[in-house]
């Protein structure tokens, strides 16, 4: 057997690209050195335009051109990075070699030495970090979530009258309307959405073990960290003034943790909406082409809830994983963060796959009221809560001198059903004032469903 030609192993480089490729501008290797070229740049601008050991603000003309080489960036500078990584054989050397090469090209050589000066390489990483991913959070992964919020938004405000059996426990319940239901996982999401939104990208700039040592030694008189904080601060970032060689990676976990939570809840509904297909709620658009089963023809399949699911799943465990082990670091430094954030594509890749499926599962399905109507008047039963809680009412109010009407309902309804003729009769014969003998023969399983109408407005546009 022939070999293949390379391939990619992750099916988010093969399968699934068209769907997450938008991330890779940002949290891919190429992406990451792009930041970092940013990163250098914006320090070495950053003190000429200081007048830092001597220097003056470069012209701004060159500095210009300065900048368009991080605005410019594309395949020749993502090869003549990788070539020099290969001498150096370490990524952000090779980054600052590249720089060094393109202020020689503009003949800038005499503030070459400004370029990485008193930095580590985690003064440039963990900045760079930040800027990708939060670029990748706010323009790739937000638009996403908030098209999938917007489809649930729609939904919810569309069939908030329309109303259904609900089930607790998987049993029959007092029933609900499926808008209410669509309105409970918009707030949950935006809830959610917004601790993402809130999200602290924080950054350091201050040396080998975070003390500004080579600084300090390289100008006693600088504020170094009033200047580091000026930079990080430069770059839309809020400073972190304490820290090891390494960044703390708290904000990092936090937002991971977040974005797993609202997988979590995106979970909860995919289980939700491929529950209710099942329940012939919800009958799914056929797409022209396309096959549910190799061998039943008659199948569609809810297969973009069930992708959902699983992607939903490996981005959880890796954003888990990644919020657990970014916040150690051995006592200054050790590289475990390394290899590490370079999975916070595949972590983010996997829940906009999902988002992707979401949308796409929502936009496919289409109400039977039919069934719902059938479910509903196939269980006159569940009326028991409302007619032992006018009961209740009626006692209180010195109406009724029935003594246990939960056990009078239990005993009438629990385990068997029931119909509108043997409810109505029911109520007839209770101890109980005409007004509320009239709300509850005039009630049906369709007509109790509380506020669930009205509670669509807490989500509903203005």
């Amino acid at each position: 057997m022939s070999p293949l030609p390379p391939q990619p192993i992750s099916p988010l480089d093969g399968r699934y690209r068209p769907a997450v490729a938008e991330l890779g501008e940002f949290l891919s290797e190429a992406g990451l050195n792009r930041a970092r070229v940013h990163v250098e740049i914006d320090w070495l601008l950053y003190l000429t335009d200081h007048s830092m050991f001597g220097s003056q603000p470069i012209d701004p003309e060159l500095s210009r051109k300065l900048r368009s080489v991080i605005q410019d960036f594309g395949q020749d500078d993502i090869d003549q990075i990788a070539a020099l990584e290969a001498t150096t054989k370490h990524d952000v050397k090779a980054v600052e070699y590249y720089v060094r090469r393109k202020l020689a090209d503009l003949g800038l050589n005499e503030i070459a030495e400004l370029t990485h000066f008193g930095a580590t390489s985690e003064d440039i990483n963990n900045l760079s970090y930040a800027l990708t991913i939060r670029e990748a959070v706010t323009e790739v992964w937000m638009p996403a979530f908030d098209a999938v919020i917007a489809r649930l938004r729609a939904l919810a405000v569309d069939h908030r009258d329309d109303a259904m059996l609900a089930h607790t426990h998987g049993q029959p319940a007092t029933p609900t309307t499926m808008g209410k239901e669509f309105a409970v996982f918009v707030h949950r999401l935006e809830r959610v959405r917004a601790q993402i939104e809130g999200t602290e990208y924080l950054g350091k700039f201050s040396g080998a073990t975070g003390t500004f040592a080579a600084d300090l030694v390289a100008d006693p008189s600088a504020d170094w960290q009033a200047v580091a904080r000026g930079f990080v601060t430069s770059l839309g970032l809020t400073f972190n003034p304490l820290t090891t060689q390494i960044e703390s990676h708290d904000w990092q976990a936090e937002l991971y943790n977040r974005i797993s939570h609202a997988n979590r809840i995106l979970h909860n509904l995919a289980t939700d909406v491929w529950t209710y297909i099942s329940m012939g709620y919800f009958t799914q658009i056929p797409v022209a082409g396309a096959t549910g089963s190799s061998t039943m023809p008659h199948k569609i399949n809810p297969i973009r809830f069930e992708n959902a699911e699983a992607n939903l799943e490996l981005s959880s465990a890796l954003l888990d994983s990644l919020a657990a082990t970014l916040v150690t670091s051995r006592l200054q430094r050790d590289l475990t963060d390394s290899t590490t954030q370079r999975n916070i594509g595949v972590a983010l890749g996997h829940s906009l796959l999902a988002l992707d499926n979401i949308r796409g599962g929502l936009g496919q399905i289409a109400l039977n009221r039919d069934v719902l109507a059938r479910d509903l008047d196939e269980n006159w039963e569940v009326l028991g809560e409302a007619i032992q809680t006018v009961v209740r009412a009626e006692v209180t109010a010195g109406r009724s001198s029935i003594a246990d009407p939960y056990a009078l309902l239990k005993e009438l309804t629990r385990g068997r059903r029931i119909g509108q003729a043997e409810l109505v009769e029911f109520v007839e014969g209770l101890d109980i004032g005409d007004d509320a003998k009239a709300r509850l023969t005039a009630l049906t399983p369709a007509g109790y469903t509380g506020l669930a109408s009205a509670l669509v407005d807490h989500i509903a546009p203005a």
